[in-house]
């Protein structure tokens, strides 16, 4: 069922909340001891959420939009009484005494919030696994990677466990997995949806990174629920200074026609990029077929910003309470690993700094003014398809060395430098089945029109699911 099927079907009294919520944990108890989508779950919480909910429905008493939706929430946004580990040692035991505002928000709108999915430590890193939790799988091969850093959510949506997943992206971290899962990941423009006490609670080292990067954004299975979500997610808060008035009133996927005489800039490459190239291919075919259905104007052009991955890295060390996390992690004896610990160690300094700063400024201004003269730029959301658990990316693409680490996630830090809207859709799958993505990034503040564009690209190419059954507590293919 789609969100808004659910909620209808729950409203109108067709099925229970309580239904909603006991088909979701057997569907999860089925599927996420082969995935590990999930590290905490709240089944008391979440059905006596439910019971409360049809009982206020019993009443005839109003209820929210999203009533008696399952929703998961990334283990990197605060849940009130319920545990949020980060992804980090650091915080193995951490329960939190608030939600953050999109919880609040969901709540509000009784959505029913099942449980949290796994991300690699503090999000530091395109993959899903960290010291705490077992590695997320993808469900469309369990060998593969799913993406990161909101991997949990991704695999979560794919899956079928939940129908609307929350998910933070800080570089990519929406858009990434989305594109690897096959779904559908929308990063708002920045502001839209806001952060708080994510990113910004200043008293805990790790928790308050990423704020002049982060965003944060519904995952689902169809553009249209991400629209519902976002009637639900948006708007301002005195709580995140960056939080933008709700201009938009009504939120849901404008009509093609809206869509009649854009001017889409494409670019399979940005310029730099190292592209696989059945990725490559896929990703013209479909900017082709656009190009067809809506009779509009493509160029193959891009933006001369330039290979911006050093500047993006600079911009999250500089955002990172590294003192703090230094302190924590002596004071615990626990040794970080990975990215944030490459970071951690380093001694950067104040030039460097404002170097990255000048670079960002320059990059943005050489955006807003390319898209003075296109709508939309397209290109793959990711440089290669998902790849094998135990890398953090391909040290080759298309026959040339690259950084493993960063260089297959070429395209999505642009959207978090500027603040654009941006989001990934499925345009199908590689020869031999995994999802290939279709990032599309729009004008400052124009998330309808991205939204518009992903739907048409939807239509265009509907999509399959991962081969999952459920067989006893196993998940076979």
């Amino acid at each position: 069922m789609t969100v808004a099927s659910m909620a209808e079907a729950v409203k109108s009294g067709r099925t229970s909340a309580a239904e909603r919520v006991e088909a979701t944990f057997r569907c999860i108890a089925a599927l996420d001891p082969s995935l590990h989508a999930f590290c905490t779950l709240d089944e008391a919480g979440a059905r006596a959420a439910a019971k409360a909910l049809d009982e206020r429905l019993g009443r005839n008493q109003p209820v929210g939009p999203l009533a008696g939706v399952p929703v998961a929430i990334k283990d990197l946004i605060c849940t009130k009484g319920l545990r949020t580990t980060f992804g980090s040692r650091l915080y193995a035991g951490h329960v939190p005494q608030e939600d953050d505002v999109v919880v609040e928000r969901l709540r509000a709108a009784d959505a029913i919030i099942v449980g949290k999915t796994n991300t690699s430590e503090f999000g530091y890193g395109a993959f899903g696994h960290n010291a705490l939790f077992p590695t997320t799988r993808n469900p469309w091969n369990p060998d593969l990677a799913p993406g990161g850093s909101s991997a949990g959510s991704a695999a979560a949506v794919a899956a079928g466990m939940v129908p609307l997943a929350i998910g933070s992206d800080g570089g990519g971290s929406v858009r990434v997995p989305a594109a690897l899962c096959g779904i559908f990941g929308l990063k708002p423009s920045m502001g839209r949806v806001p952060a708080y006490p994510g990113c910004r609670d200043e008293r805990h080292p790790g928790i308050s990174s990423w704020e002049s990067l982060e965003h944060i954004g519904p995952m689902t299975r169809t553009v249209a629920d991400a629209a519902l979500a976002m009637s639900v997610l948006a708007g301002p808060t005195p709580k995140d200074r960056f939080s933008l008035p709700n201009d938009i009133l009504q939120w849901a996927v404008p009509p093609v026609e809206t869509l009649r005489r854009v001017r889409i800039a494409f670019s399979p490459d940005l310029g730099f990029a190292a592209v696989d190239p059945e990725v490559r291919a896929r990703t013209e075919a479909a900017v082709h077929r656009l190009e067809q259905v809506l009779g509009c104007v493509v160029q193959v052009v891009q933006p001369d910003v330039g290979n911006y991955s050093a500047v993006f890295e600079t911009l999250v060390a500089m955002d990172t309470d590294r003192q703090g996390l230094r302190r924590m992690a002596a004071e615990q004896r626990i040794e970080l690993q990975g990215w944030l610990a490459s970071l951690l160690s380093r001694d950067w300094s104040a030039d460097t700094f404002t170097h990255a700063l000048m670079e960002r400024k320059r990059i943005a201004n050489t955006v807003w003014r390319f898209m003075e003269h296109h709508d939309f730029l397209i290109t793959p959301t990711t440089a290669c398809a998902a790849f094998g658990l135990d890398i953090p990316g391909p040290d080759t693409i298309n026959g040339r060395a690259v950084e493993a680490g960063s260089a297959w996630i070429a395209f999505s830090a642009l959207a978090n430098l500027t603040g654009a809207p941006a989001a990934s859709v499925p345009i199908g799958l590689t020869v031999d089945g995994r999802p290939v993505g279709l990032q599309i990034m729009g004008r400052h503040l124009d998330d309808l029109g991205v939204m518009a564009l992903s739907a048409v690209v939807e239509s265009l190419f509907p999509t399959s699911w991962p081969p999952l059954a459920i067989s006893g507590d196993t998940m076979s293919r």
